[in-house]
């Protein structure tokens, strides 16, 4: 099963941390939306697979019209091979939740949403300029369970400048008070090129100790485990069942489809992308051109990319798939990590242990091509 994921950059207002390509060029929402439906049949046979899972992120893709919603749900399946069980998820925004008149209508088809409540602090939402209160997440949640939809995801964040522990814990109680199948947590990261960042730059705002990140993750991995969830991937936990199919495509190397400006593919062999400009993007594909550019992947990129998407996961990498040569050299610059108890190897499976997840991207490092 390949997974399909469309690319809906268009925000109402951006968030300071925000590195991802949106715009508020809300003007040309009609123009993308057809733009996707063509760049769809254009690219049916990228992947040979039929499509399992699909993902319609952004930016705010709650921010199209149901009209056009429904626009991309009909091509989709008419354009491919989509599985009778696909996971169908849609990031959301939770004041869009809430305002929707006929919610009911608009999550046809769905079987997932994801929302990004960051944090239940509306002190802390103002200073993201995100445009929803904590007190929209609980009802956004509860809206979505009276249409069906009985597989939710909230993203968190920790690491707020001046945020304490006791901060930090409350967001995360007030998390699983809402009962939700999906907890994908992050560290507040300072991307250059973002408001963010410029603040850093200024000196208006500081990150937090590296020691106080740290307590925050353990604190956040022992109450998430107790309530429990399964701690799946670095930075994502699930009730039993409920792992993100779509995300989980990308780490464990399953080819995917990427549609819309800024998409990224992936069939194996190559990778692509689109151009991060939705004005680009829409007139090239008007004139019956993908704004692409691909990179052949050779045998060494492929191992790394290995290192780098399964790692991250519970199960760790199978070192049984790997070449001789591959499987040598990932078991010799392991061996340091398995002494020191960093790294576990169980059966044929490398993996992080809970010390080796606070040193991840040192240890993925060790482990690449020179």
């Amino acid at each position: 099963m390949a997974g399909l994921y469309i690319h809906i950059p268009f925000c109402a207002s951006r968030c300071i941390y925000c590195g991802f390509y949106s715009s508020t060029l809300s003007e040309l929402r009609g123009r993308y939306v057809d733009a996707l439906c063509r760049e769809m049949e254009m690219r049916r046979n990228y992947c040979s697979e039929p499509i399992g899972t699909i993902y319609l992120g952004g930016g705010t893709p709650s921010q199209l019209s149901q009209e056009e919603v429904e626009k991309l749900f009909y091509y989709i399946n008419k354009v491919f091979d989509v599985a009778a069980d696909a996971e169908v998820t849609m990031e959301m925004n939770p004041d869009d939740v809430t305002a929707l008149a006929n919610l009911q209508a608009y999550t046809q088809g769905l079987t997932r949403v994801s929302m990004g409540a960051q944090t239940f602090a509306d002190e802390r939402l103002q200073f993201l300029h995100r445009r929803h209160s904590a007190r929209q997440v609980g009802e956004a949640v509860e809206k979505l369970r009276g249409v069906g939809i009985n597989n939710i995801s909230v993203d968190l964040m920790f690491g707020f400048p001046g945020e304490t522990l006791k901060d930090w814990q409350a967001d995360i109680q007030q998390a699983l008070a809402l009962e939700v199948e999906h907890i994908s947590a992050y560290s507040l990261m300072f991307e250059e090129g973002t408001p963010l960042y410029r603040m850093l730059e200024q000196g208006t705002v500081k990150e937090i100790d590296e020691e106080l990140s740290l307590q925050m993750y353990e604190l956040l991995i022992d109450s998430l485990t107790a309530a429990g969830y399964e701690h799946y991937e670095i930075s994502n936990f699930a009730r039993k069942g409920f792992r993100s199919r779509h995300n989980s495509s990308y780490w464990q190397q399953i080819p995917y489809l990427g549609i819309g400006a800024a998409a990224h593919s992936f069939n194996i062999e190559s990778r692509q992308w689109n151009v991060a400009d939705i004005r680009q993007y829409i007139q090239a594909i008007e004139k019956g051109e993908v704004p692409a550019e691909s990179e052949k992947l050779d045998a060494d990129t492929r191992y790394d990319d290995l290192v780098t998407t399964a790692l991250r996961t519970r199960e760790g990498i199978d070192i049984n798939k790997l070449e001789t040569k591959y499987r040598d050299y990932l078991l010799a610059n392991a061996q340091p990590y398995l002494d020191n108890g960093k790294l576990a190897l169980e059966g044929s499976r490398l993996h992080l242990t809970r010390q080796g997840l606070y040193v991840s991207d040192m240890i993925m490092s060790d482990l690449m091509e020179a």
